[in-house]
């Protein structure tokens, strides 16, 4: 079984929207561009240790004091993509969020309440200025939601066993157009079948949230820090999207016995991680 520290970890999943040059407007094209060809572009484990430094002074930096000018980069069919990192605004998002996954108690020894009153504060004059602003990046800790599955396929995927000090590697990459399309087929699916839901309101989120970004973009599922809290053969055995695609496919078809089995696929794979949540 994997260790779990005992510390604050980011046991986190990403959801990542890659959009072309095209889509910024100046300056900020230009920024990108040239960032775009840097040869000592940080990676994910950069932009989560600058993270994880901001909790270490005291108080706390709930959320950093200047936007980041960093990014993701990828170039698709000759289309160079960036994925803002956009760590300030994710990180007043994340706030926002904090008090429904955390007891009251450690909420506080981790963001005295007036670090987050100070942080709320600085949101709320930021977003009067920027009412239009929205992440490229979602974050999930200890899960992958469900409706993220439904954006890609099981053919997208790529796994990397790692090596060393080199983590392993699980994610998939699809172009917008085909997650927009899956999300829309998800819905009717499911609408037909129960008409209401969790899964259907998460589709409805993420669908919304995909519709702000050009449509040559590229959408990526990453586990990220997940990797660390699933065993090697239960990692490369990991076809979620497979079995939720199948699932809809089922639900599609009228085949409740064949969707509920692709569910009961699903929910077994990830409640080892739930423990390991529910332990820690």
């Amino acid at each position: 079984m994997p260790k779990v520290s005992s510390v604050i970890v980011p046991y986190a999943a990403y959801l990542r929207v890659y959009e072309p040059l095209a889509a910024f407007p100046e300056p900020e094209r230009d920024h990108w561009s040239r960032y775009a060809r840097r040869p000592d572009r940080p990676s994910y484990q950069d932009e989560l240790r600058r993270s994880l430094a901001d909790l270490l002074p005291t108080p706390p930096v709930a959320v950093p004091v200047h936007e980041s000018g960093d990014a993701f980069v990828l170039e698709a069919d000759g289309v160079v993509c960036v994925c803002p990192w956009r760590t300030r605004l994710r990180g007043w998002q994340v706030l926002e969020e904090l008090g429904d996954g955390l007891p009251a108690p450690v909420l506080d020894a981790v963001l005295p309440p007036v670090v987050r009153r100070q942080a709320a504060q600085d949101y709320e004059r930021w977003l009067a200025r920027n009412p239009d602003a929205r992440p490229w990046i979602r974050t999930a800790t200890w899960q992958v939601p469900l409706s993220w599955f439904v954006l890609v396929s099981d053919a997208e995927r790529r796994y990397e066993k790692g090596t060393g000090e080199v983590p392993p590697l699980l994610r998939y990459r699809t172009p917008m157009v085909e997650a927009r399309r899956r999300v829309a087929r998800g819905l009717r699916a499911l609408r037909d079948a129960v008409s209401e839901g969790p899964l259907i309101d998460g589709l409805v989120d993420v669908g919304r949230w995909l519709e702000e970004f050009h449509p040559r973009s590229r959408v990526e599922l990453d586990y990220g820090g997940l990797v660390h809290l699933l065993r090697a053969g239960d990692l490369e055995g990991d076809h979620s999207a497979a079995d939720v695609a199948e699932g809809i496919e089922a639900l599609r078809q009228g085949d409740g016995v064949a969707a509920g089995e692709a569910y009961t696929r699903f929910a077994e794979r990830w409640r080892a991680v739930r423990d390991l949540r529910s332990a820690n």
